[in-house]
Parts: C-alpha cells; structure tokens; sequence
C-alpha cells in the first residue's frame, strides 16, 4: 500500500517549514495516491540490471525480497560498470597531420606537444594509460613514400617526439593543387595502425580538404574526387566499425565544406581553434586540443561504453537539434505543476531515504511555454527551452530549461523524475554547507541551479513530465569532471568540493559530474551526480561504495584548497 502523503505549497521559499496543502488537480491526487515510490524505483533498478523480463515476477516478490534482489543485481550491474570504466582509460590517440608547406608551425608544435600533453594527464587523470601514433599525408603528386608517412602506436613518449623531428613539411611544386590526399591520410590511420585499446582517438589536423568538388571549389586536380576510389563515406563508416572517435583540429575556413559532409555521415564531433601565429600560443592550443581530445573520449567510453556506434548515435541526435530559441508568441500556452522537495535540514536527514518520499513534496502550479525541438542532446536527456509565464513566484517572466529522459523504461517515470529532484536537493544541501566555510577564507563558491519535477497534461492530452530549472547565462558550459573519475576542465576548487562532499557525510557519498558554467567567483552548476555507499539510491549513475573507492579515493589529488579547507589528505 501506498503511503499517506500530504502534498505542500510553500509561499516563502522551498527551505522553510512553514507550508499550507496546495490545490491540485485531481489526476495528479490520485497518481500520487497510486504511487509506492519504494516498490516503483526498486523495480526500476531490476529493470535496469536486464535480469527481469516481466513485471508478474517482480509483483509476487515482497518488497523486501524485491530489495534484496535489486541490490544483488545493481551491484553486479556497477560491478561490470567499473571494469568497463578501468578498459576505458586505456587510450590510443593518433595524430592525422597535413604535412604539407603550410603546415609547418603545426608540425613543429606536434613535435613538442607530446611531453606537456603526458605530463597534464599525468597529474590530472593518472589512470589514463595513453599510446601515442601518427600519420602524416600530403598529395598525389608526392612520391609514395612521401605521400603518407605512418608511426604506429607506442607509450615510449621519447620515441615518439625523435621519430616527429624527422617530419618536413613537403615542398610546393608547379603540379600542386589546393587540396590534398586527406583521405589517404585517414583512411591509413584507420587500416595501417595497431589499434588495440577501449578508447580510441583520431586527431585529424589540417588546413585544406579532400579532393572532388563535393568538397571544394579551390583549384583542383581530382575534381572527381580521389583518384583511388575513397569516398567520407567508406573511410568514416570504416572508421566508426573500428569504434575510433574522431576529433578535428581547424586552421582554415577552407575546410568548413569537408567537416559539414563528415557530420552528415558521423553526427556532431568536437572541432579545435588552431589557427598558427605565435609559436607559443600555438603550442598551448595543440597541448590543450590534444588533453581534451583524451579526456573528452574516455568521458564518452567510460560513460557510454567503447561500442562508438552508441556514441554516435548520440552525435547524430545532435543534428536533430534546433540551437536557436523560438518565437514564443506563436507557441502554445500550458498548465502544469511544478514539485520540490523540502531541503533537509540535517545531515541525518539527507541520509535518510525516507525523508524524500511524498510527505515532504511542495509543489505551485506553473504556466509556461516550451519549444518544440531540443536544442541539446546527452547521454541520459534532451533539453529544451522554455518560458515561465506566471508562476507564483515568478514576476517577471523568466527562461528556463526543461529537461526530458531518453528512456525511462516501463515503469512509472514520476518515480524517476522525483529521482532527479533528490539528487537536485542534496546537491544543494552540500554546496550550501561548503559556501558558509569558502565565503570565509575567499574560495569561490560552488552552487547548484535547484531543480523541479514538472507534471503536466500536454497538447497532445499525454501526462507529460519534466526536470525545470533556471535557464544559465550565454556564458560557455563545460563539464568539469565526469562520475567515472575523469576531470575534463581541471579546477581545484571544484575537486576540493567533491573531498568535501566526501568528508561532510563521513565516507556516505560523493557529489561529481560536475558541470556548468564558471562566473566571477562562482561556479553555477546543475545535473550532478552522486556516489553512495547505499547502491539503491541516486539512480544508475552511482556506483556504490566501489564507486567512491576507485573513482574518488584512487584519482583524487588534495590540493591548496583542500589544504585550505583543512580536509583529510587523501593519500595518493
């Protein structure tokens, strides 16, 4: 049976006590009235772990068989998640370099780049063991043995960077066109190099495109594109049955053509600034592409998988997407819900599963507008503008982002949205206890957009639901560590946040995935993730005690603001 629940409405602020029964609708009064949050997200966690193929096994277990077994299989479930993560880290990146006469700043910095590169990974993300190769390409008209020069994979970083002082740059002559054998060049990187590890990068860095006119209007010697049969379409699809991420380094507009085919085939991939001038400033924009080329890969594998037909599954997702915000005067006005939990008061309270059940919901109603295309895409939701028109608290109209699931399986999605809100919520409750002791000693703060379940009836009469929350400013988003221990945008106080997440609930979880926006003395973030000892909270993106064992304790580095703060060193 479900749990008596009494659902609030708070006329302050969702943290004070003082709350008064809100009128709602009665759909919603008798889907809460309907809803045994416990049975619903045990079931789901079964769910997850593929083990269960029909709900008549789960409805004759009692919900204490049902628990037991939903912890078994969640940890056998983080079990595999923890190998595949450790295989991840496992890295093969090769350069593809255009070798050609322009190219010789960006060869020169290839060389050099390599030591930066393995010293940076080193210190921020040691578990990454990382192979280095290359292939260099010029054209046709170059001899064979100058047209594509290959050096297979090798962790002897020595070996490597003598091997690129050997690289020249080729030597234009009165047959030489504009384009060049890019193709070749990919195409040999993809079929003559050693691939072997979980992860597996392409940095692809050049300054004209392929042959053919699909591709160009530059003077051109194979108008017909290239002369031995390869199409982007042949070399990418060979590219991505080798489960290899591809990566593009920029210097010139004249390749703007080239990356708008590849994306038609792959989907969406990260494109590097790297534009030449100063030596310097373009060995720093080399190392910097190259870091976040790796980090960004295993990012994607170790969350993900290493089956790159997910991953660009995703980055086609991605084309599917509308960037621009839309006319709100020809969109639909609709009603809905909006629903939070209390924030705990104490740290008993957040460990307590039980405080986040019904009794301890608020909710207001809510009108907004929403578009009608996502303009993000990523592992676990799409993103969506919207507009919230009048909601009580919310004079004037303001932006905000609504966020719906890919997949939310065949259970009750409510459950797995009230989910997010309580991750939301202890999140919060965490950066607050952390800003009272950074205000003090000048750290910047940390603070998470406080998010909210949406429940409402659509203009398609579908029960819709949503996670809402305040839309972040037009300031560039990046994630800054990820939950299977990666740092992507290393910043010591956000890795000082996680220790103290760590610390502050004695050993009980830790917040990560940490991502959003970096203001003056402020980092806003939002969709976290937490690591706890219970595996039967937070969703699939814990993994356990486990979890905070390797992915915390065996990455994490104390730094000054660890020092600052006065957290336990973590001895590594």
């Amino acid at each position: 049976m479900s749990k008596f629940f009494c659902l609030k409405r708070n006329s302050n602020n969702a943290s004070t006590s003082t709350s008064s029964t809100s009128t709602i609708p009665s759909s919603l009064v008798s889907d809460l009235d309907k809803l045994n949050l416990t049975e619903e997200r045990l079931k789901r966690y079964v769910d997850e772990a593929n083990t269960l193929s029909s709900d008549t096994t789960l409805i004759s277990n009692t919900e204490k068989e049902l628990k037991n077994k939903a912890k078994i299989l969640r940890e056998k479930a983080i079990s595999k998640t923890l190998n595949n993560i450790k295989r991840s880290m496992k890295v093969d990146l090769c350069f593809v370099l255009d070798c050609t006469g322009s190219m010789k700043p960006h060869i020169v910095a290839a060389k050099d780049c390599i030591s930066h590169v393995s010293n940076y990974i080193k210190c921020t993300n040691p578990s990454i063991k990382l192979r280095i190769g290359f292939c260099g390409y010029r054209d046709h008209n170059n001899k064979p043995h100058d047209q594509l020069q290959v050096f297979n994979f090798t962790d002897k970083y020595i070996k490597f960077t003598k091997y690129m002082h050997e690289v020249s740059p080729g030597v234009y002559s009165q047959y030489s066109d504009e384009p060049e054998d890019v193709l070749g060049g990919l195409n040999a990187a993809i079929t003559q190099m050693n691939w072997q590890s979980s992860t597996r990068i392409l940095l692809h860095i050049g300054d004209f495109p392929p042959h053919g006119r699909r591709f160009t209007n530059l003077k051109d010697n194979y108008p017909d594109g290239d002369p031995n049969g390869l199409t982007a379409e042949n070399v990418l699809e060979k590219m991505q049955s080798k489960n290899i991420l591809y990566f593009f380094g920029k210097i010139a507009n004249y390749t703007d053509k080239m990356l708008e085919i590849f994306r038609s085939i792959i989907g969406e991939f990260p494109v590097f600034d790297l534009v030449g001038g100063d030596p310097i400033k373009l060995l720093d924009k080399f190392v910097k592409a190259t870091s976040s080329s790796i980090t960004c890969a295993v990012s994607l594998t170790s969350t993900i998988g290493s089956k790159t037909k997910d991953i660009y599954s995703l980055q086609q997702k991605k084309l599917d997407m509308n960037l621009n915000e839309p006319d709100w005067n020809i969109l639909p006005l609709q009603e809905g819900v909006v629903m939070w939990y209390h924030i705990p008061d104490t740290l008993n309270e957040l460990k307590d599963s039980n405080y986040f059940d019904k009794s301890n919901l608020f909710s207001e109603s809510f009108s907004f507008k929403i578009a009608s295309q996502p303009f993000s895409a990523g592992v676990e939701k799409y993103a969506y503008f919207a507009f919230d028109i009048k909601s009580i608290k919310s004079n004037p109209a303001k932006n905000m982002v609504m966020k719906e699931y890919l997949y939310v399986g065949r259970n009750d999605p409510f459950e797995k949205y009230l989910e997010a809100v309580e991750v939301s919520t202890v999140a919060h409750f965490l950066a607050t206890k952390f800003n009272l002791i950074s205000e003090r000693k000048s750290i910047p703060k940390v603070n998470f957009l406080y998010t909210k379940l949406l429940r409402c009836g659509t203009i398609d009469l579908c029960t819709r639901y949503y996670t809402i929350e305040p839309r972040l400013k037009d300031t560039e988003y990046k994630r800054f560590n990820a939950n299977t221990g990666v740092i992507t945008e290393l910043r010591p106080t956000l890795e000082a946040f996680v220790h103290f997440t760590y610390e502050y609930t004695k050993g009980y979880l830790v917040v990560c995935d940490l991502q959003g926006i970096e203001l003056n003395n402020e980092f806003l973030l939002t969709d976290p993730a937490i690591h706890c000892i219970d595996p039967l909270r937070f969703g699939r993106t814990n993994f356990g005690k486990n979890g905070i064992k390797q992915l915390f304790l065996g990455n994490h580095r104390c730094n000054n603001v660890c020092k600052e703060l006065k957290l336990s060193h973590i001895n590594n």
